[in-house]
């Protein structure tokens, strides 16, 4: 019997559960070091996730929306390529956005450091990755 799902679709499903449990993850203390140094935004929130990624409130809020766009869109097989191409040129952009501004900066209100940095590179090439290559046409 046929899977209902694509594999794009699977692989956007994949991909928003992750995000939303990274979205708990960062209101876990233990799990968020300097839990009592979170704050809403901005440079300023000392936590970080496994020790690594600097979270914020808002930060963590993004993670989960995200991830809730995610289960919402791969749905479909048109919704789930779209989070995944439009998700990885957000994250895209979002890396290009913390190499420019300053980690101690006002601009760094989601906040980000140079590990996020990294991971939204690698997000960013792997959900567009994802996205095309599991929706390519094959029939040529």
């Amino acid at each position: 019997m046929p899977s209902v799902h694509s594999p794009v679709r699977t692989a956007a499903l994949g991909v928003s559960i992750t995000f939303l449990l990274v979205g708990v993850m960062g209101f876990i203390p233990g799990l968020t070091t300097d839990y009592g140094d979170m704050t809403f935004a901005g440079h300023h929130s000392g936590a970080e996730l496994l020790g690594l990624f600097q979270v914020s409130i808002l930060h963590n809020i993004v993670h989960l929306l995200f991830g809730v766009a995610g289960v919402l869109l791969a749905r479909t097989t048109p919704g789930a390529r779209a989070f995944l191409v439009g998700g990885g040129a957000t994250y895209l952009v979002l890396w290009l956005y913390g190499l420019v501004v300053g980690d101690d900066t006002a601009a760094n209100f989601v906040p980000v450091n140079a590990a996020d940095d990294w991971l939204h590179l690698a997000l960013g090439l792997g959900m567009i990755a994802l996205g095309l290559l599991l929706t390519r046409r094959t029939d040529r």
